[in-house]
């Protein structure tokens, strides 16, 4: 993406981050296309790329290319916010080189080494072995020197500058962004103890600290793209936070039902895990009935003509990812995180896959969405754009990647069905209830249909893909 609008370094660096990003989705989506054809063909790759890893690589980097996009969105946001050109810039653009290429060396990594004895060694250099932060000690503390440092720079352009709600939030979510991760970098022997803090990283990350940062997203790009009243969306995202922080952390306790922890947790974490996604949908809905109500018709009502009617949002494909993300994450992480909630269920469900359906629809619904929608947004500034509209190649893209997701999501929904009634209700949990399970023929023709969904997805990419890099130069646009 050609630089030419863009004055402000920060934004500047936004575009690289957003660049990597979705160098590392597409690779996070073709190592998962590579792991669903290894479930229902074994012999795939066989000696040269192990299932295990393949997982790894498809996790990690679902992972970190957010991680990436989220930097963006920050340095993205910030000069609109503050008023200023973002503190520190050069030590950011410092440390977004030193992250890009710690990633690239913990990718080959895990390429061509794969496995690696069993000693200190494989931890520092090879991999640590925990699921979703499989990244070894070395690039452990990397990324801790990394988020510090970007930290620092959006305090001190927040200090300095224009101090808005949505860069207030920020500030004090990306605090325990950074520190949340410190919980997953020391050892301990006790499986129980392990995994308690574990769920500290995994959970409160994604299901309090992201949550809080998406609603800033979410707020920024209401009034980005269709002007919304900043009182009304700062108004939710304060609300938002007390809920998502107060239900993300009690939340928490859906993970300790089954890892040694007291029962209260099966009511707190039940019960608390099951709101958090309400404030986000409840934001984005009052914003758009008052900004409908009040604001949009006001426009409409001095300016009646059919193009000022088109082009009350000024970025459509954003607005599109950005609604998505709303009714994604209610869909993803509510409704299809609450069909295995509760304990009682859970029993039953859990290690399923119906954990692995409601994980592809929540961090696509919830996290995904709105980052693209930030990444058009980057587009439509970096290449001076008045109002972007939809090209073939962003319908057809929105609509795969959407399509496919949901249809991965129904496929393990149906795969878990047959596991808790045959693996769990029908044989108890056996080690060959387990195999009985995975041999019936709704699960294999449910992974068989994650497959061909996964490939209706990674098409989908492609249109992204070519929509991101070319849409600046597309004569559909008004500039």
């Amino acid at each position: 993406m050609a630089n030419n609008h863009l004055t402000s370094e920060s934004k500047q660096l936004a575009t690289w981050y957003f660049t990597f990003a979705a160098v590392l989705f597409g690779a996070q989506l073709l190592f998962g296309l590579v792991a669903a054809i290894q479930y229902v063909m074994p012999g795939f790759l066989y000696g040269i790329l192990d299932f295990s890893i393949a997982r790894i690589l498809h996790i990690n980097a679902l992972v970190v290319w957010m991680v990436f996009a989220m930097f963006g969105a920050v340095y993205w946001l910030l000069p609109d916010e503050t008023g200023i050109e973002t503190v520190g810039i050069k030590i950011g653009k410092l440390l977004f080189w030193i992250f890009a290429a710690a990633i690239v060396v913990v990718v080959l990594v895990y390429l061509l080494i794969q496995v690696g004895p069993a000693d200190d060694t494989t931890i520092w250099f090879i991999t640590e072995g925990r699921e979703y932060i499989e990244a070894p000690r070395w690039a452990d503390w990397g990324i801790v020197v990394v988020a510090l440092g970007f930290v620092a720079n959006l305090f001190l352009t927040g200090i300095k500058g224009r101090q808005t709600g949505i860069v207030t939030v920020l500030m004090a979510d990306m605090i325990a962004f950074a520190g949340l991760y410190l919980a997953g970098m020391f050892f301990t022997d006790n499986i129980s103890v392990d995994q308690y803090w574990w769920w500290w990283v995994i959970h409160l990350w994604v299901e309090a600290t992201w949550e809080v940062y998406v609603g800033a997203l979410a707020a920024y790009g209401l009034i980005t793209m269709i002007g919304a009243h900043r009182k009304v969306v700062e108004m939710w995202l304060w609300i938002e936070v007390a809920m998502l922080f107060g239900s993300g952390i009690l939340g928490l306790g859906h993970h300790y039902f089954w890892i040694g922890t007291p029962e209260y947790w099966w009511e707190i974490g039940a019960l608390f895990s099951a709101l958090e996604p309400l404030p986000l949908v409840a934001m984005f809905i009052h914003v758009l009935y008052d900004w409908g109500k009040t604001q949009g018709a006001e426009m409409n009502a001095e300016h009646t003509d059919e193009d000022h009617v088109k082009s009350v949002i000024n970025n459509k494909p954003a607005f599109t990812w950005f609604t998505l993300n709303a009714f994604g994450n209610f869909l993803g992480a509510g409704i299809w995180g609450f069909f295995h909630t509760l304990p009682q269920v859970n029993l039953y469900t859990h290690g399923t896959q119906f954990t692995s359906a409601h994980g592809h629809l929540a961090f696509f619904g919830a996290y995904a969405t709105i980052l693209v929608g930030m990444m058009y947004l980057a587009v439509q500034g970096t290449n001076g754009i008045k109002v972007m509209n939809h090209t073939k190649a962003s319908i057809w893209g929105v609509s795969m990647i959407t399509g496919g997701v949901v249809g991965m999501t129904v496929a393990l929904t149906i795969a878990g069905y047959v596991q808790v009634l045959v693996s769990r209700a029908q044989m108890g949990a056996t080690w060959a209830a387990y195999f009985d399970g995975q041999s019936g023929l709704w699960f294999t023709q449910a992974m068989d249909w994650r497959l061909i969904m996964g490939i209706v997805t990674f098409l989908g990419f492609l249109f992204l893909a070519k929509d991101l890099l070319t849409t600046g130069k597309s004569p559909v646009h008004e500039r």
